[in-house]
């Protein structure tokens, strides 16, 4: 792939991230979440976000929870799991979660939920899941064995969420292949501006300790200047991570075809802005949500 090649696939794979994400997402910050976490008895919002994101695992151990979501501190998963499957098991989780998601969509989309345009976009973005291999994909093999709801609503956002672990899990393996852990990428992020350390290294678990040691290595590495600044190396590293996460992504869209691609963004546009303008998602915010 040329240069302008891959240019062009990694604008187009961040334009879907940037269109579907809003719409699984909403999840993170929704009120309904909690409280329906809160019922089954899972304990605080970490409690739930690690137990709901992760139920499609099964009761899985806590070091699983931690290999697939990568990026938090192994502690912080462990105070979590696997308690919550003490005070529900992943099923009724799942169910909770996906309660929770039809009533903050019906929330923040009122009329908008039942318009051919929700259908058609559903229609369009399972379809564009059809594209996606399981291998290396642990997140999403386990999503993709849910049922599908339904619903046309949360077929969307069934198929967001598949789209949206797709993703991930290739992000993953970017930042491994480059020999980057989870508290080193929290680093390279905070150097480029787009958020900051006291947000990011609060919503991971990583301790001073932890984010002294990873700067020292990224400085050894080249990657970070003592003042903690990406270096020319560490901004063409970090960029290449990027476009790698895009191209792994690019699978689905390439089976949907460009002209149906361009049709579900279309359609995605007023829906996610929506979501945003309801406050469904914050902006900035910690989970790294984009603004559509």
């Amino acid at each position: 792939m040329s240069d302008t090649q891959m240019s062009e696939a990694s604008h187009f794979a961040r334009q879907a991230w940037a269109l579907l994400e809003p719409y699984h997402a909403l999840i993170y910050f929704a009120p309904e979440a909690r409280e329906a976490y809160a019922s089954i008895g899972l304990k605080g919002f970490w409690m739930g976000y690690f137990a709901s994101r992760s139920a499609a695992l099964g009761a899985v151990s806590s070091s699983v929870v931690a290999a697939t979501f990568f990026n938090f501190h192994p502690q912080m998963v462990v105070r979590a799991i696997p308690d919550a499957w003490r005070f529900a098991s992943p099923t009724t989780i799942l169910a909770a979660r996906y309660k929770s998601a039809d009533a903050a969509l019906q929330r923040l989309l009122g009329d908008v939920i039942n318009s051919q345009e929700i259908t058609e976009a559903a229609d369009l973005a399972q379809r564009t899941v059809e594209g996606c291999a399981v291998a290396g994909r642990p997140l999403f093999a386990a999503h993709l064995d849910l049922p599908w709801p339904d619903e046309p609503h949360l077929r969307l956002w069934h198929a967001a969420t598949l789209l949206r672990e797709f993703r991930g899990d290739g992000h993953v393996a970017a930042l491994l292949s480059e020999g980057i852990d989870g508290c080193e990428a929290h680093l390279t992020l905070v150097a480029t501006g787009q958020v900051s350390r006291d947000t990011l290294q609060a919503n991971r678990g990583w301790t001073d300790d932890d984010w002294h040691a990873a700067q020292q290595r990224l400085i050894e590495r080249g990657w970070l200047d003592a003042s903690g600044a990406l270096t020319a190396q560490g901004n063409a590293k970090r960029q290449a991570i990027e476009e790698r996460t895009d191209q792994l992504s690019l699978p689905p869209w390439e089976h949907l075809g460009e002209p149906q691609c361009n049709r579900l963004f279309t359609l995605m546009k007023p829906i996610s802005t929506q979501i945003v303008a309801q406050g469904g998602i914050p902006i900035p915010n910690p989970m790294g949500v984009p603004a559509p």
